[in-house]
């Protein structure tokens, strides 16, 4: 058990605390569930981008799914070997491709035309030829939240099955472009294994085609990542289940499955501490104002997110309130409606679920330092990032001040 007060009075609050004992439990379920077969667990980097989680997962064995080339930096920084890193992301500049074909990463994830001439042009300047992946959109739905879906024509990610074919065509006959693997990535927090069968078979057909028609023998399928987690009382999908699903549509393929798990490994690993400074009422409205706030932990305001609030310590008869924080918005909340005893001043609470996506999106909004993150392991615990200062803050600042 994490003594939570005990980390709350050493290291202060708002924080963030990972269980890197349970993130190891989790990346060893999903890779035992591939066992058999040729894998690779890249861990999506912008899950949680702390270099110490990033390397936690590298000596693991993972590699890394990044969308930036500054997530491609942390990678090699945490331990990542090159060949087990790949960029993907819908805007690449010129810059990052770049510096992605000099690095020589395992390949480069392609979601338009315009990039894959971008990439040709680039590696063409270099003289090299660029190891890439087309992301195919399979226009499947995946029955999750819209701002997470990302399998659709009405999503930004990817090419339909058409123009990818024809771009593995142009990229066949490049000199600078090598066509290495295949990717789809229907949405994230999914929780049902229909949608994402039924992606697979239509990128594994499209697989076989390439082969059979225009002799492109692609290397590794990039199923993505996504799998759910349980943040309320969703039924989740068990990861044998999972991979048997994708690997029963590769039947007689000799292909390397890699998959880009990023919730999955970390978000109910962490925990995000806050403590009390008063409560409030607005009429019959209950309000607990607490330390953290919404550029602390987005994911309640952006998406109207569920994260359990236990009060530490505390008993009493339980009532509903808004758990909120001190920055002027109105949608500056981490609970609506969340059943609570009374609080008094300087109580804790505890955040559940809060390792992915969690301090990644938070901001310096209201001129807010960011938290401070602290790693637990074996029974040890340790500083991993700290909170930043008000000269943090304005460190970027200060010098062009006329």
């Amino acid at each position: 058990m994490i003594d939570f007060k005990k980390l709350a009075d050493k290291y202060q609050t708002p924080l963030y605390v990972y269980d890197f004992d349970s993130m190891s439990k989790q990346y060893s379920a999903l890779k035992e569930a591939f066992r058999g077969r040729k894998s690779m667990l890249a861990y999506a980097v912008k899950a949680n981008s702390n270099l110490s989680v990033v390397k936690h997962f590298a000596k693991l064995g993972a590699g890394a799914d990044c969308v930036s080339i500054g997530e491609v930096r942390r990678a090699f920084m945490a331990g990542i070997p090159k060949y087990r890193i790949i960029f993907s992301g819908v805007g690449k500049r010129d810059d990052e491709i770049r510096e992605a074909i000099e690095r020589d990463i395992l390949y480069i994830n392609v979601e338009s035309e315009a990039e894959l001439a971008r990439v040709e042009i680039i590696a063409k300047e270099l003289g090299v030829c660029a190891r890439i992946s087309i992301r195919v959109n399979p226009n499947i739905d995946p029955k999750t939240h819209p701002y997470i879906s990302t399998g659709l024509h009405d999503n930004k990610f990817g090419v339909d099955i058409d123009t990818a074919k024809r771009l593995y065509i142009r990229s066949n006959n490049s000199e600078n472009l090598d066509p290495v693997g295949i990717h789809f990535h229907i949405g994230s927090q999914l929780t049902e294994l229909d949608p994402i069968r039924e992606a697979a078979e239509i990128v594994a057909d499209m697989v076989r085609s390439l082969s059979a028609a225009v002799g492109i023998e692609l290397k590794f399928f990039d199923v993505g990542g996504g799998l759910g987690v349980c943040y309320e009382n969703e039924e989740t999908i068990d990861p044998y289940e999972y991979a048997q699903a994708i690997l029963s549509t590769l039947t007689g393929m000799d292909i390397t499955v890699i998959c880009e798990p990023g919730r999955y490994l970390s978000a109910n690993a962490g925990y995000f501490l806050t403590k009390v400074l008063y409560e409030k009422r607005n009429g019959d409205k209950r309000f607990v104002v607490v330390d953290g706030a919404m550029n602390d932990l987005l994911r309640p305001s952006l998406y109207s997110a569920y994260h359990r609030v236990d009060a530490l310590g505390k008993g009493g008869e339980l009532s509903r309130a808004d758990v909120v924080g001190p920055v002027c918005e109105s949608g500056d909340f981490l609970a609506k409606d969340c059943e609570l005893p009374k609080m008094e001043h300087n109580d804790l609470l505890v955040i559940h679920s809060a390792g992915a996506y969690g301090f990644g999106m938070g901001s310096n909004y209201n001129t807010r330092g960011r938290s401070a993150e602290v790693a637990v392991e074996e029974g040890s615990d340790r500083l991993i990032r700290r909170r930043e200062t008000f000269d943090d803050i304005i460190a970027l600042e200060k010098e062009y001040l006329g």
